[in-house]
């Protein structure tokens, strides 16, 4: 009797284990690092668009630019905050190993292609694999921006450039320049210069937020690369202070009286069936 070879052994599985998902709603962007158990999905990190305007970038939350900046901020955030690997016994926290600083990405944007390098007798960098549910998967989609994001800080994902805009099919090749323009919203900033010159009153309904916030097509650029590094800087989720006397308890029962208020009430009732009782509103 011979004997079967098992493929799908642990070590297969755990190459699997982890996953990069993003999702798009019509304001937000979402990118969390998950892994799977029976009871579902564990998220170790995540990161949203809405964050962003801590960084600066106060409109736009969901354009491929956007999606970039998110997707990087998950990945240095997951790098400073630490992560409980809940497999096993091992238990390894990404800072105390020192991943934060051993695999810090591409500090220089470029749109250039870039793949994180295992360094040598250290630890590998940390994998995952890009799920896009039911996303359509074109090329210049937003969600291989957030990818992009998430590479360039230093996650470790398969991929190629055939989906990043400035990608030929026809002639097979990629124009970084092109990804580099869309990572800091320079396709936004010429969509507003040629709209304000053709339409002003339509220029005007489409960017009226960023004309209130006195954002210029010629400041878009300089507001993505003060973002990238405020990112770098300080990845950490910021915490919501609560303001303790903005909150209102309902309560749906009586609260419990002391002893002087049940003495007072009764007091007040027998007060109340006197004088009734003398009007002749009552009988003896």
């Amino acid at each position: 009797m011979g004997f079967v070879k098992v493929v799908k052994n642990k070590q297969y599985f755990k190459r699997y284990q982890y996953r990069l998902i993003v999702r798009f709603s019509n304001k937000d962007i979402t990118c969390q690092v998950a892994y799977s158990r029976i009871e579902g999905d564990m998220i170790l990190c995540a990161a949203y668009s809405h964050e962003l305007p801590r960084y600066g970038v106060k409109v736009g939350l969901t354009n491929y630019a956007a999606a970039y900046c998110t997707g990087l901020l998950l990945a240095r955030r997951l790098h400073i905050t630490g992560l409980c690997v809940m497999c096993c016994v091992c238990v390894q926290l990404l800072k105390k190993l020192g991943l934060d600083q051993l695999y810090v990405g591409c500090t220089e944007v470029t749109g250039d292609v870039y793949n994180v390098e295992a360094v040598d007798g250290g630890p590998g960098a940390f994998r995952c694999y890009l799920d896009v549910g039911l996303m359509r998967t074109t090329t210049g989609a937003r969600v291989f921006g957030a990818m992009k994001g998430a590479v360039d800080g230093g996650l470790n994902i398969p991929h190629s450039t055939k989906r990043f805009p400035g990608y030929d099919a026809e002639s097979k090749e990629f124009n970084a320049e092109v990804l580099r323009k869309h990572i800091f919203g320079q396709h936004v900033s010429q969509y507003m210069e040629e709209l304000a010159e053709k339409d002003d009153e339509v220029y005007k309904k489409q960017f009226s937020q960023y004309i209130k916030l006195g954002i210029s097509p010629e400041q878009i650029e300089d507001i993505y690369k003060k973002a990238h590094e405020g990112i770098r800087a300080d990845p950490s989720a910021a915490k919501k202070q609560k303001d303790a006397s903005a909150i209102v308890k309902k309560r749906w029962n009586r609260a419990k009286m002391s002893l002087s208020e049940r003495k007072n009430r009764i007091k007040q009732k027998k007060e109340t069936f006197k004088k009734k009782l003398e009007a002749g509103e009552m009988d003896a």
